[in-house]
């Protein structure tokens, strides 16, 4: 599962309130943010929709999550920081010479992390989360790549490889949901390419889906804790994010550099697994 957000921003960077905000993305986004949305994806159905019985069932697989060891961190996580590039056709500076920013800063504007759940049902399927600024376009979606068949039936000689199915759930900007599945090409040849089935919320209801702390804040008013984390939510994050930037915070700068308007830094491409390769943002 591949999942790229935007990237939300802190008031605070290295410690330096007097600086402008800029984002640190593992903290900021993945310890949170895409934790929770893993976390709907891979719950079990809970008893019934109520605040308690939704919030352990995402416990259950936070604490299912086991944290990168030291000398797989290499290999499990990765972060980098934009430099100078081109988006939307008008050239932006680098992170290092934005206004206020240390020329020495390590704060990462990129973080990607290959996670495992180990319960039944997930058991030796990679999740995926990354986050990054000045990518090649502002977007949030969560992608499911289904497994390959062991047997493709509709195989012949000279037919071009057949693309897993995908379901992509998409957050921001256009909220909505496709399904890519392999249709046979009309003619005498047997010829598979992906087909998009799509459903987009703006094109169907006339009314504009209330923002993120609109619902949040009528929730609070309600008493209605469903979206709210818990204490033990938070602490099973932190658990899986800790060793992260511990790893982090020993290894000398500078990091990683990705040009502003690409889809990241090459280095997120060591924590894929074989034949397996990031969405194209």
């Amino acid at each position: 599962m591949s999942i790229p957000a935007v990237v939300a921003e802190n008031p605070l960077i290295e410690g330096l309130e007097r600086l402008p905000v800029h984002p640190i993305a593992l903290r900021d986004l993945i310890q949170n943010h895409l934790l929770q949305l893993l976390c709907h994806v891979a719950m079990e159905p809970p008893s019934r929709f109520a605040a308690e019985e939704v919030r352990n069932e995402k416990v259950k697989v936070l604490h299912a999550i086991q944290p990168p060891a030291p000398a797989e961190i290499t290999r499990r996580a990765a972060r980098g920081q934009y430099g100078p590039g081109v988006i939307g056709g008008d050239f932006v500076p680098g992170y290092l010479e934005e206004e206020g920013v240390p020329p020495s800063s390590t704060t990462e504007t990129y973080a990607a992390l290959r996670l495992s759940i180990d319960n039944w049902r997930w058991a030796g399927v990679p999740f995926y989360l990354r986050t990054g600024k000045r990518l090649t376009r502002k977007k949030t979606e969560i992608a499911v790549i289904l497994r390959p068949v062991p047997h493709l039936s509709f195989a012949a000689d000279g037919a071009a490889p057949v693309e897993p199915n995908k379901i992509v759930l998409s957050i921001q900007p256009d909220e909505g949901v496709s399904v890519s599945v392999a249709a046979k090409i009309p003619g005498p040849r047997m010829r598979l390419r992906p087909v998009l089935m799509q459903f987009v919320y703006g094109a169907t209801f006339l009314s504009d889906s209330p923002e993120a702390y609109e619902r949040l804040l009528l929730d609070a008013m309600r008493g209605d804790a469903t979206l709210f984390t818990r204490d033990d939510e938070v602490e099973a994050q932190w658990r899986i994010c800790d060793p992260v930037l511990q790893e982090w915070h020993s290894l000398p700068g500078p990091l990683p550099q990705y040009p502003a308007g690409s889809q990241g830094p090459e280095e997120a491409t060591r924590i894929l697994c074989p034949r397996h390769r990031w969405r194209a943002i």
